[in-house]
């Protein structure tokens, strides 16, 4: 499979299911345990891959999101967790996760080695978010641990996307309100934060998503093409898995 046929499918997929885990049920339990809500367990548990850091630190890696919003909930969760606490409970409810849905798909051992093997040749230099998550343990359930690389990966294109997106000189609050106006509100921002649109703003963004392509695609070009045509396979059943359960 050609390499960017091979990320054109895949990438859409790792994005859309790769945070499944995050405000599902079991995940809400799991949170309810340590008394945080699960939008608590959310912010504590992504970002406390990079430990116990200041809020700043945590705007930048998100991006996307109001800083205050991040400030308001990192600083109130931390009081009841720390942060490194938290994400090692973050990666367990992926764990779950994986174990509830994924057990049944063929292949996932060779699943979960292709996808160790694009993160061990992803240079995290400037991501972040992606550095810390991929420094986090594995689960040894081969099911719990497709999850957690998934969402891994995830966080690959997105701390990549992230840098591209500065990188083309577009600032982060107009690229989420133009990859996802309906979301705009969810992430903290009120219609005065509404950004003026012209032309020229779509188009930075278009920049950036290549980009994104080319500073992700080392890491993947490493696959062979067996390996490419398994990750889609599986992501594809992923999919289907999924979406049966909405």
């Amino acid at each position: 499979m050609e390499l960017n046929k091979f990320l054109n499918e895949v990438c859409p997929l790792i994005k859309d299911y790769g945070w499944a885990y995050y405000f599902a049920e079991s995940t809400q339990k799991k949170g309810q345990e340590k008394g945080l809500d699960i939008f608590s367990l959310y912010f504590l548990g992504r970002g406390g891959v990079m430990g116990d850091v200041d809020p700043p630190m945590v705007i930048a890696a998100f991006g996307y999101f109001n800083p205050r919003v991040i400030t308001q909930m990192w600083t109130q969760g931390r009081q009841k967790i720390n942060p490194r606490e938290a994400a090692t409970l973050y990666f367990q409810c992926a764990e779950i996760f994986g174990e509830e849905h994924f057990a049944g798909i063929e292949n996932l051992e060779e699943f979960n080695a292709a996808c160790e093997k694009v993160l061990g040749a992803a240079d995290a230099t400037s991501l972040m978010l992606f550095a810390g998550a991929k420094a986090m343990p594995l689960s040894e359930n081969v099911a719990g641990r497709a999850m957690q690389l998934i969402s891994i990966l995830r966080e690959f294109r997105g701390s990549a996307h992230l840098l591209a997106v500065k990188s083309v000189g577009l600032n982060t609050k107009t690229a989420h309100f133009l990859a996802r106006p309906n979301d705009f509100a969810m992430f903290g921002w009120g219609e005065t934060d509404i950004p003026e649109i012209t032309n020229r703003e779509p188009e930075l963004l278009a920049a950036a998503e290549l980009l994104t392509d080319e500073i992700v695609m080392p890491a993947y070009s490493i696959l062979n093409d067996n390996e490419r045509k398994l990750i889609v396979n599986v992501m594809n059943e992923i999919s289907e898995i999924l979406k049966g359960e909405n």
